[in-house]
């Protein structure tokens, strides 16, 4: 079950900045049938040029997101091959996927109990 409760996209630079400090999470893109991970710290990053602009630490991912392109981010909380799964999901307009950062798994499958309860702090507010 998905739960519809959405976040404004212009809450989308809080929460990008937030993300960088929770530890391991798992970003996807999906573009062109193709389907893009990135597991570790999601990165920190600062306003430049009309983007936030990521900065990896010690390689791995960077880029630069359009935050004027986020219209919401929703809040899926979902079965996933047998086991739960939490991702923030930034959407355009037209509820199109840009791209989504899924909490993290340790090194047994499982969820990290903070980023859960840190997600779950985040969707309590909006239905408050």
């Amino acid at each position: 079950m998905t739960n519809q409760t959405v976040l404004p996209g212009d809450k989308a630079l809080d929460l990008l900045q937030e993300l960088s400090s929770w530890g391991k999470l798992r970003t996807i893109i999906i573009h062109a049938g193709c389907v893009f991970e990135f597991g570790g710290v999601f990165p920190p990053g600062e306003i430049g040029s009309g983007y936030y602009n990521l900065h990896a630490q010690e390689g791995g991912f960077e880029g630069h997101i359009n935050l004027d392109k986020i219209d919401h981010i929703a809040f899926q909380d979902a079965m996933h091959r047998g086991r739960q799964a939490y991702a923030f999901v930034f959407n355009t307009e037209n509820a199109e996927t840009i791209f989504k950062v899924f909490l993290g798994r340790d090194n047994h499958g499982e969820l990290f109990p903070q980023q859960v309860l840190r997600f779950k702090a985040i969707q309590s507010e909006l239905t408050l």
